[in-house]
């Protein structure tokens, strides 16, 4: 069962990032998660959203980003749904974090960071449109009151 969903439709600027943050941390405070919980999936969506306002599009036309969150079966659940060019996720390499940095490919790295705060991460095409789907998990010690000391 579902509970606290909620959306929110962004611009594609860069600037939307602030409303973003603000919009997360707000769900995560109401439903009383664990600091590190909110602070994991404003990284990882953050991630995905400049990416996608960044690079999303071929052309300077205005687009918008829906996104959905919401608690179901001890996880946060994030959706985040755009009109640009098809684009999973998934199918990034990991980087070579061995490699020193000068000899590392550019890209990869924000996406091998997604995956390492988020329990599960999701795409789909549908329709013309990119549905990728994070989920976090919450129960446990993941919902507390305070931030870590």
């Amino acid at each position: 069962m579902s509970e606290g969903a909620d959306a929110l439709k962004l611009e594609r600027r860069i600037g939307e990032l602030e409303r973003l943050a603000h919009w997360i941390e707000e769900f995560g405070s109401r439903n009383q998660l664990a600091h590190r919980v909110i602070v994991d999936v404003e990284l990882a969506v953050d991630e995905l959203v400049t990416n996608t306002v960044t690079y999303g599009w071929s052309d300077d036309e205005p687009h918008e980003i829906l996104l959905r969150q919401r608690l179901d079966a001890g996880h946060w659940i994030v959706e985040i749904e755009d009109d640009g060019e098809a684009f999973d996720p998934r199918t990034v390499s990991p980087p070579p974090l061995d490699a020193p940095p000068e000899e590392r490919p550019i890209g990869g790295l924000g996406i091998h960071l997604v995956r390492s705060v988020v329990d599960e991460l999701g795409y789909r095409r549908e329709a013309g449109r990119n549905h990728v789907t994070l989920r976090k998990r919450v129960d446990g010690d993941a919902r507390r009151d305070e931030p870590p000391r």
